[in-house]
């Protein structure tokens, strides 16, 4: 854990406010054309987006925006990546040919789980692609990392007690140091909207969306920080305080299930905006920015799952908003 110790003070500085991305899937019908969607995006001042694959239509379509981005890896294509001249072909064909497009993160795995057969090849694909990057020297822009979800976390209360379970641990140490000496944030998709709905005899509704007043006998005010505090104590315990993390998806869906209503969504996105805009940070982290992505765009017809995972957008196919958010 050298490597780790030895990044001290790189992100702890961070203070500036943060301000909103937001994810854009593309698994729905009658969904606007790419250029339609980045101009959506710059009209409501949403600054940042995430993109599951590259997709090279939505790439053509942010040429020139100066909106940040989150790329991913397809799934699919993992494991081609832990051959090295395949990662050097992948940057050449989705990276450098689009110059005047700002990529920030590449993200190599979204919620692998130990047990996942794509597991293996995370770290080597991720160490590959970071290798491509500065053999066209955009090591010091953009960054690889990788996306857990909260399954990886145990112990998360209260938070001070987050820990990675003793499968996750062998998984992410590897992946931390790399993100350390890669001086990498660490993604994370937080969702109180599950762990809510998970918990109904523990967890308030209220707490769930930035709703509870004054503090509760853990000293939060609500469950996103809780959950985000959770995943920086777990990263303490493996020796790696100093590593930021960012919030690569969070929502609350609209409707099919247990509190997935318009008004619950609204309120969640709402404060959600307000409080990672800031440099409250969370009570571990105080004064840190949070650099949040909303999910998601639209809502997505055609995901699997439970009904839920089909009402998480912000607007409508026809570009109107679900919801009355300042993403400013």
């Amino acid at each position: 854990m050298s490597a780790i110790l030895l990044l001290v003070g790189v992100f702890s500085s961070i203070t500036a406010t943060q301000s909103i991305g937001v994810c854009y899937g593309v698994s729905g019908d009658n969904l606007p054309s790419r250029q339609e969607v980045v101009d959506l995006y710059k009209t409501n001042g949403i600054s940042r987006m995430r993109i599951y694959y590259p997709d090279e239509e939505a790439l053509q379509a942010l040429r020139g925006s100066n909106i940040e981005l989150i790329m991913d890896v397809a799934g699919e294509t993992i494991q081609s990546l832990t051959n090295p001249d395949v990662a050097i072909d992948w940057v050449n064909t989705y990276v450098t040919p689009y110059s005047d497009v700002k990529f920030k993160y590449i993200n190599v795995g979204n919620e692998v789980h130990p047990g996942d057969a794509v597991a293996q090849y995370i770290l080597t694909a991720m160490t590959n692609i970071q290798n491509a990057i500065s053999l066209t020297n955009l090591q010091g822009q953009i960054k690889v990392s990788t996306a857990i979800d909260g399954t990886l976390i145990t112990n998360s209360y209260p938070p001070s007690n987050g820990a990675f379970t003793s499968d996750a641990t062998t998984y992410i140490t590897s992946i931390i140091n790399f993100l350390a000496e890669n001086e990498s944030p660490l993604l994370a998709n937080v969702y109180p909207y599950f762990a809510y709905v998970n918990d109904l005899q523990n967890i308030d509704l209220a707490y769930a969306i930035f709703n509870q007043q004054g503090n509760n006998e853990i000293g939060y005010q609500n469950l996103f920080d809780a959950m985000l505090d959770s995943i920086y104590a777990a990263l303490e315990k493996v020796g790696a305080s100093n590593l930021q993390i960012v919030v690569s998806e969070s929502g609350w869906p609209s409707e099919g299930g247990t509190g997935a209503t318009t008004e619950n969504a609204d309120t969640y996105y709402a404060n959600l905006i307000s409080h990672v805009s800031g440099t409250s940070g969370t009570p571990m982290r105080p004064g840190v920015s949070i650099e949040t992505f909303l999910f998601a765009m639209f809502d997505e017809n055609h995901k699997l799952g439970a009904e839920t995972e089909r009402h998480f957008g912000l607007f409508f196919p026809n570009k109107t908003s679900k919801y009355s958010l300042n993403f400013n």
